[in-house]
């Protein structure tokens, strides 16, 4: 396989700690509680999650778990990703394959290569460092909203089920991020007296994306790759077309 390294981002946005920022003008919150689905009934005994609409303060997220680890990487790419994997699952890195992969290394000329190689290696170590002490992920992305079920009085955010996952795939590997408290952390509980000015939002419920903060709290190693479990700490909910604030949701749990 064919793999360029000269893709590799090495300037990945970091902050420091896990915090998320404060909207002022403090609104009513909603409560959110847990559901295996959408269709099934709430689990009276599982934390719930608050909300609050068109930005309630929130606080900083704790401490992430993984070995003290506390900066934060916003948006990863693919190849980062699955720098984080081997740092965090304490894996040796196969720097001399990926090496010899890399295309500036496999294609050059036969006096050039030993340059190359020393370069190559250079990116890729630099690219390794950068993720140390990494506990945390903010990643954007489609919040697949469902529709208000008035039943329950509550929207269920697809994309955090305790099935959904997201891949990473770069260097040969692929690197998964799930969700260990996704029962819970899918449920959006809103007043229905406020649920329609909502709907009025957002148009149809796929037009919702959402900034989502992860506590990186296990890592599953697995042939080709693994799976980095995390703990949903907080999400902001937008209309992706005009960027409009729709509601940020805190996990209660944390």
């Amino acid at each position: 396989m064919r793999l360029d390294f000269s893709l590799i981002a090495l300037a990945t946005a970091v902050l420091a700690g896990c915090g998320g920022g404060a909207a002022p003008g403090a609104q009513t919150p909603a409560t959110a509680s847990p559901l295996a689905s959408a269709q099934s009934a709430p689990n009276a005994d599982a934390p719930p999650a608050t909300a609050a609409v068109l930005g309630s303060a929130a606080a900083g997220a704790g401490a992430p778990s993984v070995a003290g680890a506390a900066r934060e990487l916003v948006n990863p790419d693919a190849s980062t990703m699955v720098f984080l994997y081997y740092e965090l699952a304490h894996l040796p890195l196969p720097i001399d394959t990926w090496v010899e992969e890399d295309s500036r290394v496999r294609f050059a000329p036969a006096p050039d290569k030993a340059a190359r190689r020393t370069a190559v290696r250079a990116e890729l170590e630099s690219a390794a460092a950068s993720v140390r002490g990494v506990g945390a992920l903010r990643l954007t992305m489609n919040a697949n909203l469902s529709e208000y079920d008035p039943s329950y009085g509550e929207f269920t955010v697809r994309a955090l089920s305790p099935s959904s996952v997201v891949n990473f795939d770069a260097l040969g590997q692929k690197v998964a991020v799930s969700f260990t408290n996704g029962r819970t952390a899918q449920i959006w509980r809103v007043p229905q007296a406020e649920a329609q000015g909502i709907r009025d939002k957002i148009s149809y419920s796929s037009n919702v994306e959402m900034d989502v903060l992860l506590r990186i709290a296990n890592v599953l190693p697995g042939p080709g790759g693994g799976t980095l479990a995390t703990e949903v700490i907080e999400y902001e909910l937008r209309e992706t077309q005009r960027g409009v604030a729709i509601a940020r949701v805190q996990l209660a749990d944390r």
